[in-house]
């Protein structure tokens, strides 16, 4: 519930609890990865990420902790390892609109317009709320990290879902 609610802080603690009682429990820890990724410290998202891997990696939503290693690499603009990681996202959850989200923005900031675009087509045919039209609506719908990581998104994601096509407003 304070995840839905966008607590950050205090779901890291709940998670941390969670996974003190089951330290075989991968969803916590990919549910912790997710919050770190919204709170911070960003470093820590990737580490997690990869334990709930090792505990579970024939879990059937493996997608998720690929896709938080992915962001957190683009959102350290270490463009190629996210790419790596937003396909493997992609590959095992391919109804996931975010996954493409990111893919075309780290597609975009490598170069590969038509791919990007390609993306973030994609992005925008799986959810009808028009989140994808604008930077100002993935913004409205969900700016997680916001404003704490504002200019790492802004340098990074908002920048590459730019260069993939997406306008402003």
């Amino acid at each position: 519930m304070l995840r839905a609610q966008e607590r950050w802080d205090e779901a890291v603690s709940e998670y941390e609890a969670a996974f003190q009682l089951d330290r075989n429990k991968a969803s916590a820890l990919w549910c912790l990865s997710f919050c770190k990724l919204h709170a911070g410290p960003i470093e820590e998202v990737i580490p997690l990420a990869e334990q709930a891997i090792r505990l579970s990696p024939r879990d059937p939503y493996i997608g998720y902790p690929y896709f938080l290693i992915g962001a957190a690499h683009l959102l350290q603009s270490r463009t190629d390892e996210a790419i790596v990681w937003l396909e493997k996202a992609r590959s095992a959850m391919p109804a996931h609109p975010n996954s493409h989200a990111y893919l075309a923005s780290g597609y975009a900031l490598r170069g590969e317009t038509e791919r990007a675009a390609a993306e973030l087509a994609e992005a925008r045919k799986l959810v009808h709320d028009g989140r994808y039209s604008s930077v100002a609506h993935v913004k409205l719908y969900r700016a997680p990290g916001i404003p704490k990581y504002g200019a790492r998104y802004e340098a990074t994601y908002f920048a590459g879902l730019r260069k993939a096509g997406m306008p402003e407003e």
